[in-house]
């Protein structure tokens, strides 16, 4: 079931794109991963630019849409390799 999940998941995250490239962030591999455990969901993403403008606004729209994914009480979202990593997944998942 778990891996139905993910797949849903991935299928409700993969209409954001890069507003910079306007191609989806699953195709860039911008999402590096996606796991599920009980109704909890950990999405990784990894922007292309250490300091990227956009991964804030990506973060916050791949949590949004995972949490309404069936299933999914909860989305914990870990941005890496980001200049502000660390500020921007404390925002994120308050």
């Amino acid at each position: 079931m778990s891996e139905d999940l993910v797949n849903d998941i991935k299928d409700a995250i993969t209409p954001i794109n890069d507003p910079h490239m306007g191609i989806s962030i699953v195709e860039m591999g911008i999402v590096q991963d996606i796991t599920v455990e009980g109704d909890q969901a950990k999405i990784t993403l990894k922007p292309t630019n250490p300091g990227c403008m956009s991964i804030t606004r990506i973060a916050a729209d791949a949590k949004i849409r995972a949490e309404n994914v069936e299933g999914i009480e909860k989305a914990i979202i870990t941005v890496e390799g980001h200049a502000m990593a660390d500020s921007i997944n404390e925002m994120i998942n308050r």
